[in-house]
């Protein structure tokens, strides 16, 4: 027992290297947790292994992590009662952050549930699985590509009730554009926005620096590419690999080290089923970016900033 308190308080450490960020009223690491994983295969349905994902929420608090990111979506409703069973009461400094604005269909498919009244609904779900009277931060998803009109106006407008009665600490945005953001910033605080971003994926590039203007946080999902896709190209990128063994670190390091590299409000939500990969995603802040590890992976990783 003392040999693994001594691990977990290295594991702290180097994850408090990696600095801390504003997240509305909260101060939180810049290495969080996404949660998505723990939920079945297509995030649908009961974990894999419900006793090890009980143990990864539990280690992530006892190496430092105080922001976990979640939805009532996935599974739809275990992942938030797996948080509630692995670390109910929670530590007074967690964020924890969830999304509204999708449900599950049946068949596990995710369908728009988005209009004012549902988005709502959806604010109270989330509170009522995860056992809490607030949130630290809501996500407004999108799930079109629409421009911002009288429906996002609605949208907000709904958010901004529950924040004003207390339900949730702040506003965020997911899958948006700089023109939703810049619309929203007209109308009310947003605490954080969260968008695909990664190494090989940089079209949010503009709208992270937007949000860098303005001391938003920016959040990006699937930090290591899309489970089918990208992040093969990223996980078995010759360049990374190669890159690897120079610094020793895995194609996932080197993906997060450049992730949190990229700007100071950048925070991380990688997700994972087991606690060694945990780990593994914390130790990611050793690894040291410098300017000839920077021009490698501009090089095979050119940036595409809308």
């Amino acid at each position: 027992m003392p040999s693994e308190n001594k691990d977990s308080d290295n594991i702290k450490s180097t994850l408090e290297s990696a600095g801390s960020f504003a997240l509305g009223a909260y101060r939180v690491n810049r290495i969080g947790y996404g949660a998505m994983q723990l939920a079945g295969d297509n995030v649908f349905g009961p974990p894999r292994d419900r006793d090890e994902a009980l143990r990864v929420l539990r280690a992530a608090i006892d190496h430092g992590v105080n922001h976990i990111d979640t939805a009532q979506y996935y599974g739809p409703g275990t992942v938030n009662e797996v948080i509630r069973e692995a670390l109910y009461p929670y530590p007074s400094d967690l964020a924890i952050v969830s999304k509204v604005a999708a449900r599950r269909d049946d068949r596990g498919a995710v369908v728009a549930y988005d209009d004012p009244d549902q988005l709502r609904e959806g604010i109270e779900d989330n509170l009522a699985t995860l056992g809490v009277d607030r949130l630290a931060a809501v996500n407004l998803r999108l799930m079109d590509d629409s421009r911002p009109g009288e429906r996002f106006d609605a949208q907000l407008a709904s958010l901004v009730q529950a924040r004003d009665e207390g339900l949730i600490g702040g506003i965020g945005l997911s899958n948006i554009s700089r023109e939703h953001l810049q619309r929203a910033l007209g109308q009310t605080q947003i605490v954080c926005v969260q968008n695909l971003f990664n190494l090989a994926d940089q079209r949010s590039l503009g709208l992270l620096r937007e949000c860098a203007a303005h001391g938003i946080a920016f959040v990006p999902f699937c930090p290591l590419g899309w489970p089918r896709g990208v992040q093969n190209l990223l996980l078995t990128s010759p360049a990374l690999a190669t890159l690897g063994e120079r610094l020793h670190a895995t194609p996932a390091q080197i993906a997060l080290a450049w992730l949190l590299d990229v700007a100071p409000n950048v925070l991380l939500i990688p997700g994972t089923r087991t606690r060694s990969h945990l780990t593994e995603n914390i130790l990611s802040a050793t690894v040291r970016m410098d300017h000839s590890v920077r021009e490698m992976l501009d090089r095979h990783f050119p940036s595409v900033a809308n």
